[in-house]
């Protein structure tokens, strides 16, 4: 009896002690270790892709925004994105694409709807654009709905319409959008992008220096 007493006292002892090593090692010394590497290394990913403007941080180049003006680059339709019925206080917005499928007649509508007020609001004198120059992203929301970037076309479909309301010269335009075209990544993964904050960023300061 004696002996079965002292052995499981033993057997908690070591389990014990093994649950405070453990504890220790992969609440402690291994959350400091990735949290030190990412900082070190990674910092500006580590810490939200965080974009800064005048000093101050205005957004993450992972997330769009919503919101701009005609006198900026225009993101994504974020017509996926529902709103938190729950949580009225904090007004949450939900991350997500429409359920809705492709034939259906209120999307083929909402589509059209976008697209019409795509060509109307990037037709500027001297400058038309056709319902046929307008690219799917400019007139469907992504999987997210938070898309933060938009494809070259779109940008480049948005040149004139920028630049005539903000008195600058297209060639301009055209080259902040050239500059701010990210190609694929190592070459091969995924799409050319343009990131559409930091394109609004670089075409505010260019406005301002006109």
């Amino acid at each position: 009896m004696t002996n079965s007493l002292v052995n499981s006292a033993r057997l908690l002892g070591s389990g014990l002690r093994a649950l405070l090593v453990l504890s220790l090692v992969t609440g402690v010394v291994y959350p400091l270790a990735v949290t030190g590497i990412a900082q070190g290394l990674f910092a500006h990913q580590a810490n939200g892709s965080e974009i800064r403007a005048d000093g101050s941080v205005v957004g993450s180049s992972l997330i769009g925004q919503q919101g701009y003006s005609l006198d900026y680059f225009q993101p994504r339709p974020a017509n996926g994105l529902g709103e938190n019925s729950l949580n009225t206080r904090y007004e949450l917005i939900l991350s997500g694409a429409t359920n809705l499928a492709a034939d259906n007649q209120a999307l083929v509508a909402r589509v059209e709807q976008a697209k019409a007020e795509v060509v109307a609001d990037n037709s500027v004198p001297g400058h038309t654009v056709r319902p046929s120059q307008v690219p799917a992203d400019a007139v469907t929301s992504s999987g997210s709905g938070l898309d933060p970037d938009i494809s070259p076309a779109y940008a480049e479909l948005q040149v004139h319409r920028v630049a005539h309301r903000n008195g600058l010269p297209v060639t301009q335009v055209e080259k902040l959008v050239h500059a701010h075209t990210q190609h694929r990544t190592l070459g091969f993964m995924g799409e050319p992008r343009v990131n559409v904050l930091e394109l609004n960023i670089a075409l505010k300061a260019l406005a301002v220096r006109q």
